[in-house]
């Protein structure tokens, strides 16, 4: 379902098949099965390990068409976990042609315009499609939804953006992220192979249960 790319600093492929789980009673007890929905991380890691919540974060791009279409479903999501969680979005600078969106996330989010234009992006890349490939078309959008463009433009290429989209694709690596969009529960678990975004969002539920249980 989603498309194949290559990671910034090593190729990564992305598993797109779906299978069914058999009707025998373990299955019913747990609907979703390691190996095949979800798999461990490569290297378990937390984005924030200071915080001793439960951690769910989303890896996407404002490229990817399947984030755009995830992005109603993630929404819903971030209102259906229950507390002691907490919610990240990472984004994933997988080659030089997205690298532009990482900066652009993150640029957005120190000016504090995120709430504003985060769903707003996707809809002018992808519905309205708007040539929004490089920073500097970026910061033309983003002037037009309130944010400074000089300042845009300055954060998005800050040391601390650079360092920041560095250390993300550090994380990734070591979590085998393989494509987009992906969601990661406490750095120990990641989606698979996934059939629709219901199922996403369920598998999230049920790891997100199963680690305030303890992981059990």
């Amino acid at each position: 379902m989603f498309k194949r790319l290559s990671l910034l600093l090593v190729g990564l492929s992305l598993a797109t098949a779906c299978t069914a789980g058999g009707a025998d009673p373990a299955a019913a007890a747990a609907p979703y099965t390691d190996g095949q929905q979800y798999v461990a991380t490569t290297t378990p890691a937390r984005l924030d390990p200071k915080n001793g919540k439960v951690e769910v974060v989303e890896v996407f791009s404002y490229a990817c068409i399947h984030c755009a279409h995830y992005e109603p479903k993630v929404e819903e999501l971030q209102k259906q976990l229950p507390k002691g969680v907490v919610f990240h979005a990472v984004p994933a600078a997988f080659n030089d042609a997205w690298l532009p969106f990482a900066q652009a996330y993150y640029a957005a989010k120190k000016l504090g315009a995120l709430p504003s234009t985060h769903a707003a992006l996707f809809k002018a890349i992808h519905e309205e499609h708007y040539p929004l490939n490089t920073l500097d078309e970026l910061g033309d959008w983003y002037a037009q939804h309130g944010v400074d463009k000089a300042k845009f433009l300055a954060a998005a290429k800050s040391t601390e953006t650079r360092d920041q989209i560095l250390a993300d694709t550090k994380l990734l690596q070591g979590w085998g992220i393989d494509g987009t969009p992906t969601i990661v529960v406490d750095g120990k678990y990641r989606s698979a192979q996934i059939k629709d975004f219901d199922e996403l969002n369920g598998l999230t539920k049920f790891l997100v249960d199963r680690e305030l249980k303890g992981g059990k």
